[in-house]
C-alpha cells in the first residue's frame, strides 16, 4: 500500500485495518508528507531519506514521491512479492484528465510497471460515505477482480459524494474531460519576491454518459481501466503509411 497525502493519512490506515480484518497481510509505503500532484515524478538528483513506521504492520515512510515509495521499496527493499498495490484511499476525487498529474495514480501506474495488479483509489472531498465503508468495498473489489483476472492490471476507483441505493454498485468507465477556471493567482510578498499559485475551480467539458465523471456524480463507483502505452497507434500506422511512401 502507498498513497500521495502522506503516511499519517487516515484513509490510507482505514484501507489498510480493513484488508488485514480481510485476512490479507499488509506493507506499507508511502512518503512523510503530503505529494498531491506529483505524478509519476521520480527523485534522481537527491537522496531520499526513509525510516520504519509506527504501526501493526510493516511500514516504511519515504522523504519523496509516492513513486519513490514504491520503486525504492520494490527493487531495494523488498524480499517477496505481492498480489496487488493499492495507492489510497485518496481524500479527493482523480477524475478524467486530472489523472496525469495524480500523485495516486503516478504510485499505482509503478505498481503495474513491476507486473503488480494495482489500483488507484480516490473519495471525493464533499462524500458522506463513511471512509470505513469505503475501505470495506475497495477490498470486496480487490478480492473479486483478482480471482477473474489473467493479467497485471491499473484500476482507477473512484467513489461518489453518496452512494446510488444502499449499498455501492462498480461501473466500469472511461476517462472524462476535465479543465480549470482561474487556476494561477500571484503575489508579491513583502520582500519584492513574486509567486504564483495553482489552484482554481474544476470546469467538466465532457461529462458524458459512460465517462467517470457521470459515473461519480450518478453516485456509482467509477472504475477507469488505465495503460502505461502513451503511444498514439492511429498516428503510428499513418506515419508507416508515409515513410513507406
Amino acid at each position: 500500500m502507498t498513497n500521495d497525502d502522506g503516511i499519517g493519512s487516515r484513509h490510507l490506515w482505514a484501507l489498510a485495518e480493513a484488508l488485514k480484518l480481510g485476512g490479507h497481510d499488509v506493507t506499507v509505503a508511502a512518503p512523510f508528507n503530503q505529494q498531491s500532484g506529483m505524478a509519476h515524478a521520480l527523485s534522481v538528483l537527491r537522496e531520499v531519506e526513509y525510516k520504519r513506521f509506527d504501526a501493526d504492520c510493516e511500514a516504511w515512510a519515504f522523504d519523496g514521491t509516492p513513486t519513490d515509495c514504491v520503486k525504492i521499496f520494490l527493487e531495494g527493499m523488498a524480499t517477496e512479492t505481492f498480489d496487488a498495490l493499492i495507492s489510497g484511499i485518496n481524500d479527493g476525487a482523480n477524475l478524467a484528465t486530472d489523472v496525469i498529474y495524480s500523485g495516486t495514480v503516478g504510485a499505482a501506474l509503478e505498481g503495474f510497471l513491476h507486473a503488480i495488479p494495482s489500483l488507484a483509489v480516490s473519495i471525493d472531498k464533499a462524500s458522506t460515505i463513511p471512509v470505513d465503508a469505503a475501505a470495506q468495498a475497495t477490498v470486496d473489489y480487490l478480492e473479486k477482480i483478482l480471482r477473474t483476472a489473467d493479467a497485471p492490471f491499473l484500476h482507477n476507483v473512484n467513489f461518489p459524494k453518496n452512494f446510488r441505493g444502499s449499498v455501492p454498485k462498480f461501473v466500469s468507465t472511461h476517462l472524462g474531460q476535465r479543465d480549470y477556471v482561474n487556476a494561477f493567482t500571484s503575489r508579491t510578498d513583502e520582500a519584492g519576491r513574486t509567486f504564483f499559485h495553482i489552484g482554481g475551480t474544476a470546469v467538466d467539458l465532457n461529462d458524458a454518459e459512460g465517462t467517470d465523471i457521470h459515473a461519480v456524480n450518478s453516485g456509482l463507483v467509477s472504475v477507469t481501466p488505465l495503460h502505461a502505452d502513451a503511444a498514439d497507434h492511429d498516428a503510428v500506422a499513418r506515419l508507416q503509411k508515409i515513410f513507406r511512401g
